[in-house]
């Protein structure tokens, strides 16, 4: 049996007992990037701009509805119907611009992000090869980490001037 064993593990290459493995921590490297900093600036102040524009919507709505509320029993039929249909297409408005800007927003979001994780792909490619890895795999979803994995974060953080 111990022959049989010895023959099994002869057969197999060599290659498998000298492959490296190593993990990055992608998270980490990505919010110690200028340019995560950047985008989470940039996404602040764009949320900002939309959240400063639906408040002005509402208020000149509000104030419509304000107007309309006070003159409702003065108004002819037809002025009052006029006048309600106006109110009605201004919330539309306003809900169609909460949509729109929602979407504008997750593009915006999700171009930045894929920006960012290109340049960290890459530079963990440039790491990986010039370490001589088999393997790299992103450290945050590995359940167990053994000794004989190197962890590459720093270096991968070095190569896209992450802190």
């Amino acid at each position: 049996m111990k022959k049989i064993i010895f023959a099994m593990l002869l057969a197999l290459p060599m290659s498998v007992f000298a492959q490296k493995i190593g993990h990055v921590n992608i998270d980490a490297v990505a919010q110690g990037m200028p340019e995560y900093a950047t985008m989470q600036t940039e996404l602040q102040n764009l949320e900002k701009q939309f959240q400063e524009e639906m408040q002005r919507k509402q208020t000149e709505i509000q104030g419509k509805a304000d107007a309309y509320d006070k003159e409702k029993a003065t108004l002819s039929e037809t002025l009052r119907t006029y006048r309600e249909q106006e109110l009605q297409k201004a919330v539309q408005e306003l809900q169609q611009f909460g949509q729109t800007s929602e979407q504008e927003y997750q593009r915006v979001a999700t171009a930045k992000q894929n920006e960012i994780m290109e340049k960290i792909m890459k530079a963990v490619e440039e790491v990986g090869a010039a370490g001589g890895y088999t393997y790299i795999l992103p450290g945050n979803a590995i359940a167990y980490i053994g000794a004989g994995a190197a962890d590459i974060t720093d270096q991968v953080k070095a190569k896209v001037g992450a802190k």
